[in-house]
């Protein structure tokens, strides 16, 4: 079980290591302003803007990617194929916040394609162990 779920915990603290770039281009931005951090990402452009949506997107994809899991471990059969797809995610997310901030935008979204491809997979297979 533990080869489904590591996975599933540095998908769950990707949105967080997404936010370390969001923060230094906040703080080139006139400093970071904790007060209405928000405001100010909402009004970044160029890398920071980029870096905006690499954080937000992290977080949809952490909510896709743990049905996928939970899904897995509802049926309570973890198969060799499904923890392959599992650091499948995980490596396409991981490439697709660096296509982010270089912006690299067809890259990225062959990328986040393969992402999806791996979670959906992962779910038609707990749906096929039933």
């Amino acid at each position: 079980m533990s080869g489904i779920l590591l996975p599933l915990l540095i998908i769950a603290f990707l949105p967080y290591l997404a936010k370390l770039p969001l923060v230094w281009a906040m703080q080139r931005a006139g400093g970071y302003n904790n007060h209405y951090p928000r405001q100010q990402q909402s009004q970044l452009t160029g890398f920071g803007q980029r870096c905006t949506a690499a954080h937000y997107n992290s977080f949809e994809a952490l909510a896709f990617f743990s049905v996928a899991v939970l899904m897995v471990i509802a049926v309570g059969q973890v198969s060799d194929t499904m923890q392959l797809l599992a650091w499948s995610f995980v490596a396409c997310r991981v490439a697709y916040l660096f296509c982010y901030w270089l912006d690299w935008a067809t890259a990225r979204s062959l990328i986040w394609l393969a992402s999806m491809a791996s979670a959906i997979s992962l779910m038609l297979l707990a749906l096929g162990s039933i």
